[in-house]
């Protein structure tokens, strides 16, 4: 599963990664936190170009279910604006073991963060300022 949506459902992502025949599903989540580079955080704002985001999302999963032999992988990003603890990101790796699924989900998560086109929009206090992404 590859998506990009304007809100994350934590229990439906779950439910799509579960797998009978998976005995570890790991799961990265990433939020929105209250700082960044000394700087008291107020909202995030995201945006992409949907086409090329969505292809090279499902070029990243199904290289990380080949690599490991995964059952399956998930990567979901969210776009708009997102207020402190929202979940913004999510990916998701389910296999036999837990090694597989523990190292696909890192890969995955690094590679979406260094190749994808999204964008982050950081809003403060004071200013506001587009931020490049960095595995």
């Amino acid at each position: 599963m590859i998506q990009i949506v304007e809100k994350i459902d934590l229990n439906v992502l779950f439910t799509e990664l579960s797998d009978p025949e998976a005995g570890g599903t790991c799961f990265f989540v990433g939020t929105v936190r209250n700082h960044s580079k000394g700087h008291q955080v107020t909202e995030l704002f995201f945006e992409c170009y949907d086409e090329m985001a969505l292809a090279e999302m499902e070029k990243i999963r199904q290289t990380a279910i080949e690599k490991w032999g995964l059952k399956k992988a998930l990567l979901v990003h969210a776009v708009g604006t997102m207020k402190i603890g929202d979940p913004i990101v999510v990916v998701g790796a389910a296999s036999a073991h837990r090694k597989e699924s523990f190292e696909a989900c890192r890969f995955l998560i690094d590679e979406l963060k260094r190749s994808v086109p999204i964008w982050k929009k950081e809003f403060y206090m004071d200013a506001e300022t587009w931020v490049q992404q960095t595995p």
